[in-house]
């Protein structure tokens, strides 16, 4: 029974997430790697691949587009000067900031236009929730 309704949730949040990114503006690999930038603060580009899962050669790329559109800076590593840190800009901020609220708001206008009030309800709890899975 537990397995089932795990793999019921993780079905459903998987849905769920890609149903929301269809909507994005920014590509998926550009908004988590301002992600991590934003909440963790500069990375080695090496550092990004590996919290991303990807090859260096990949996250080198994506680095580049995201700078080549100032959404971050790089400077050279303080202890290893060949290496390259990465580094949200206030503009890269801002732009995250607004696919977060573009998100946000066609997830509210979900909730608002195809629930009803004990589903809202419902959905008021989801966050608290899922913050107390551990798996």
């Amino acid at each position: 029974m537990d397995e089932e309704l795990a793999e019921e949730l993780r079905a459903a949040i998987g849905d769920f997430v890609r149903r929301v990114r269809l909507h994005d503006h920014m590509p998926r690999g550009q908004a988590a790697v301002l992600g991590h930038l934003d909440r963790t603060g500069p990375l080695s580009i090496a550092d990004l691949a590996r919290r991303e899962g990807v090859r260096h050669q990949t996250m080198t790329r994506t680095v580049h587009l995201l700078h080549d559109r100032a959404l971050v800076a790089l400077s050279p590593d303080e202890q290893d000067r060949r290496r390259q840190v990465v580094t949200i800009t206030e503009y890269g901020r801002r732009a995250l900031d607004g696919e977060r609220r573009h998100r946000a708001s066609g997830i509210a206008r979900a909730i608002r236009d195809d629930l009803d009030d004990d589903e809202r309800e419902i959905v008021r709890r989801i966050p608290e929730i899922l913050g107390k899975l551990r798996p």
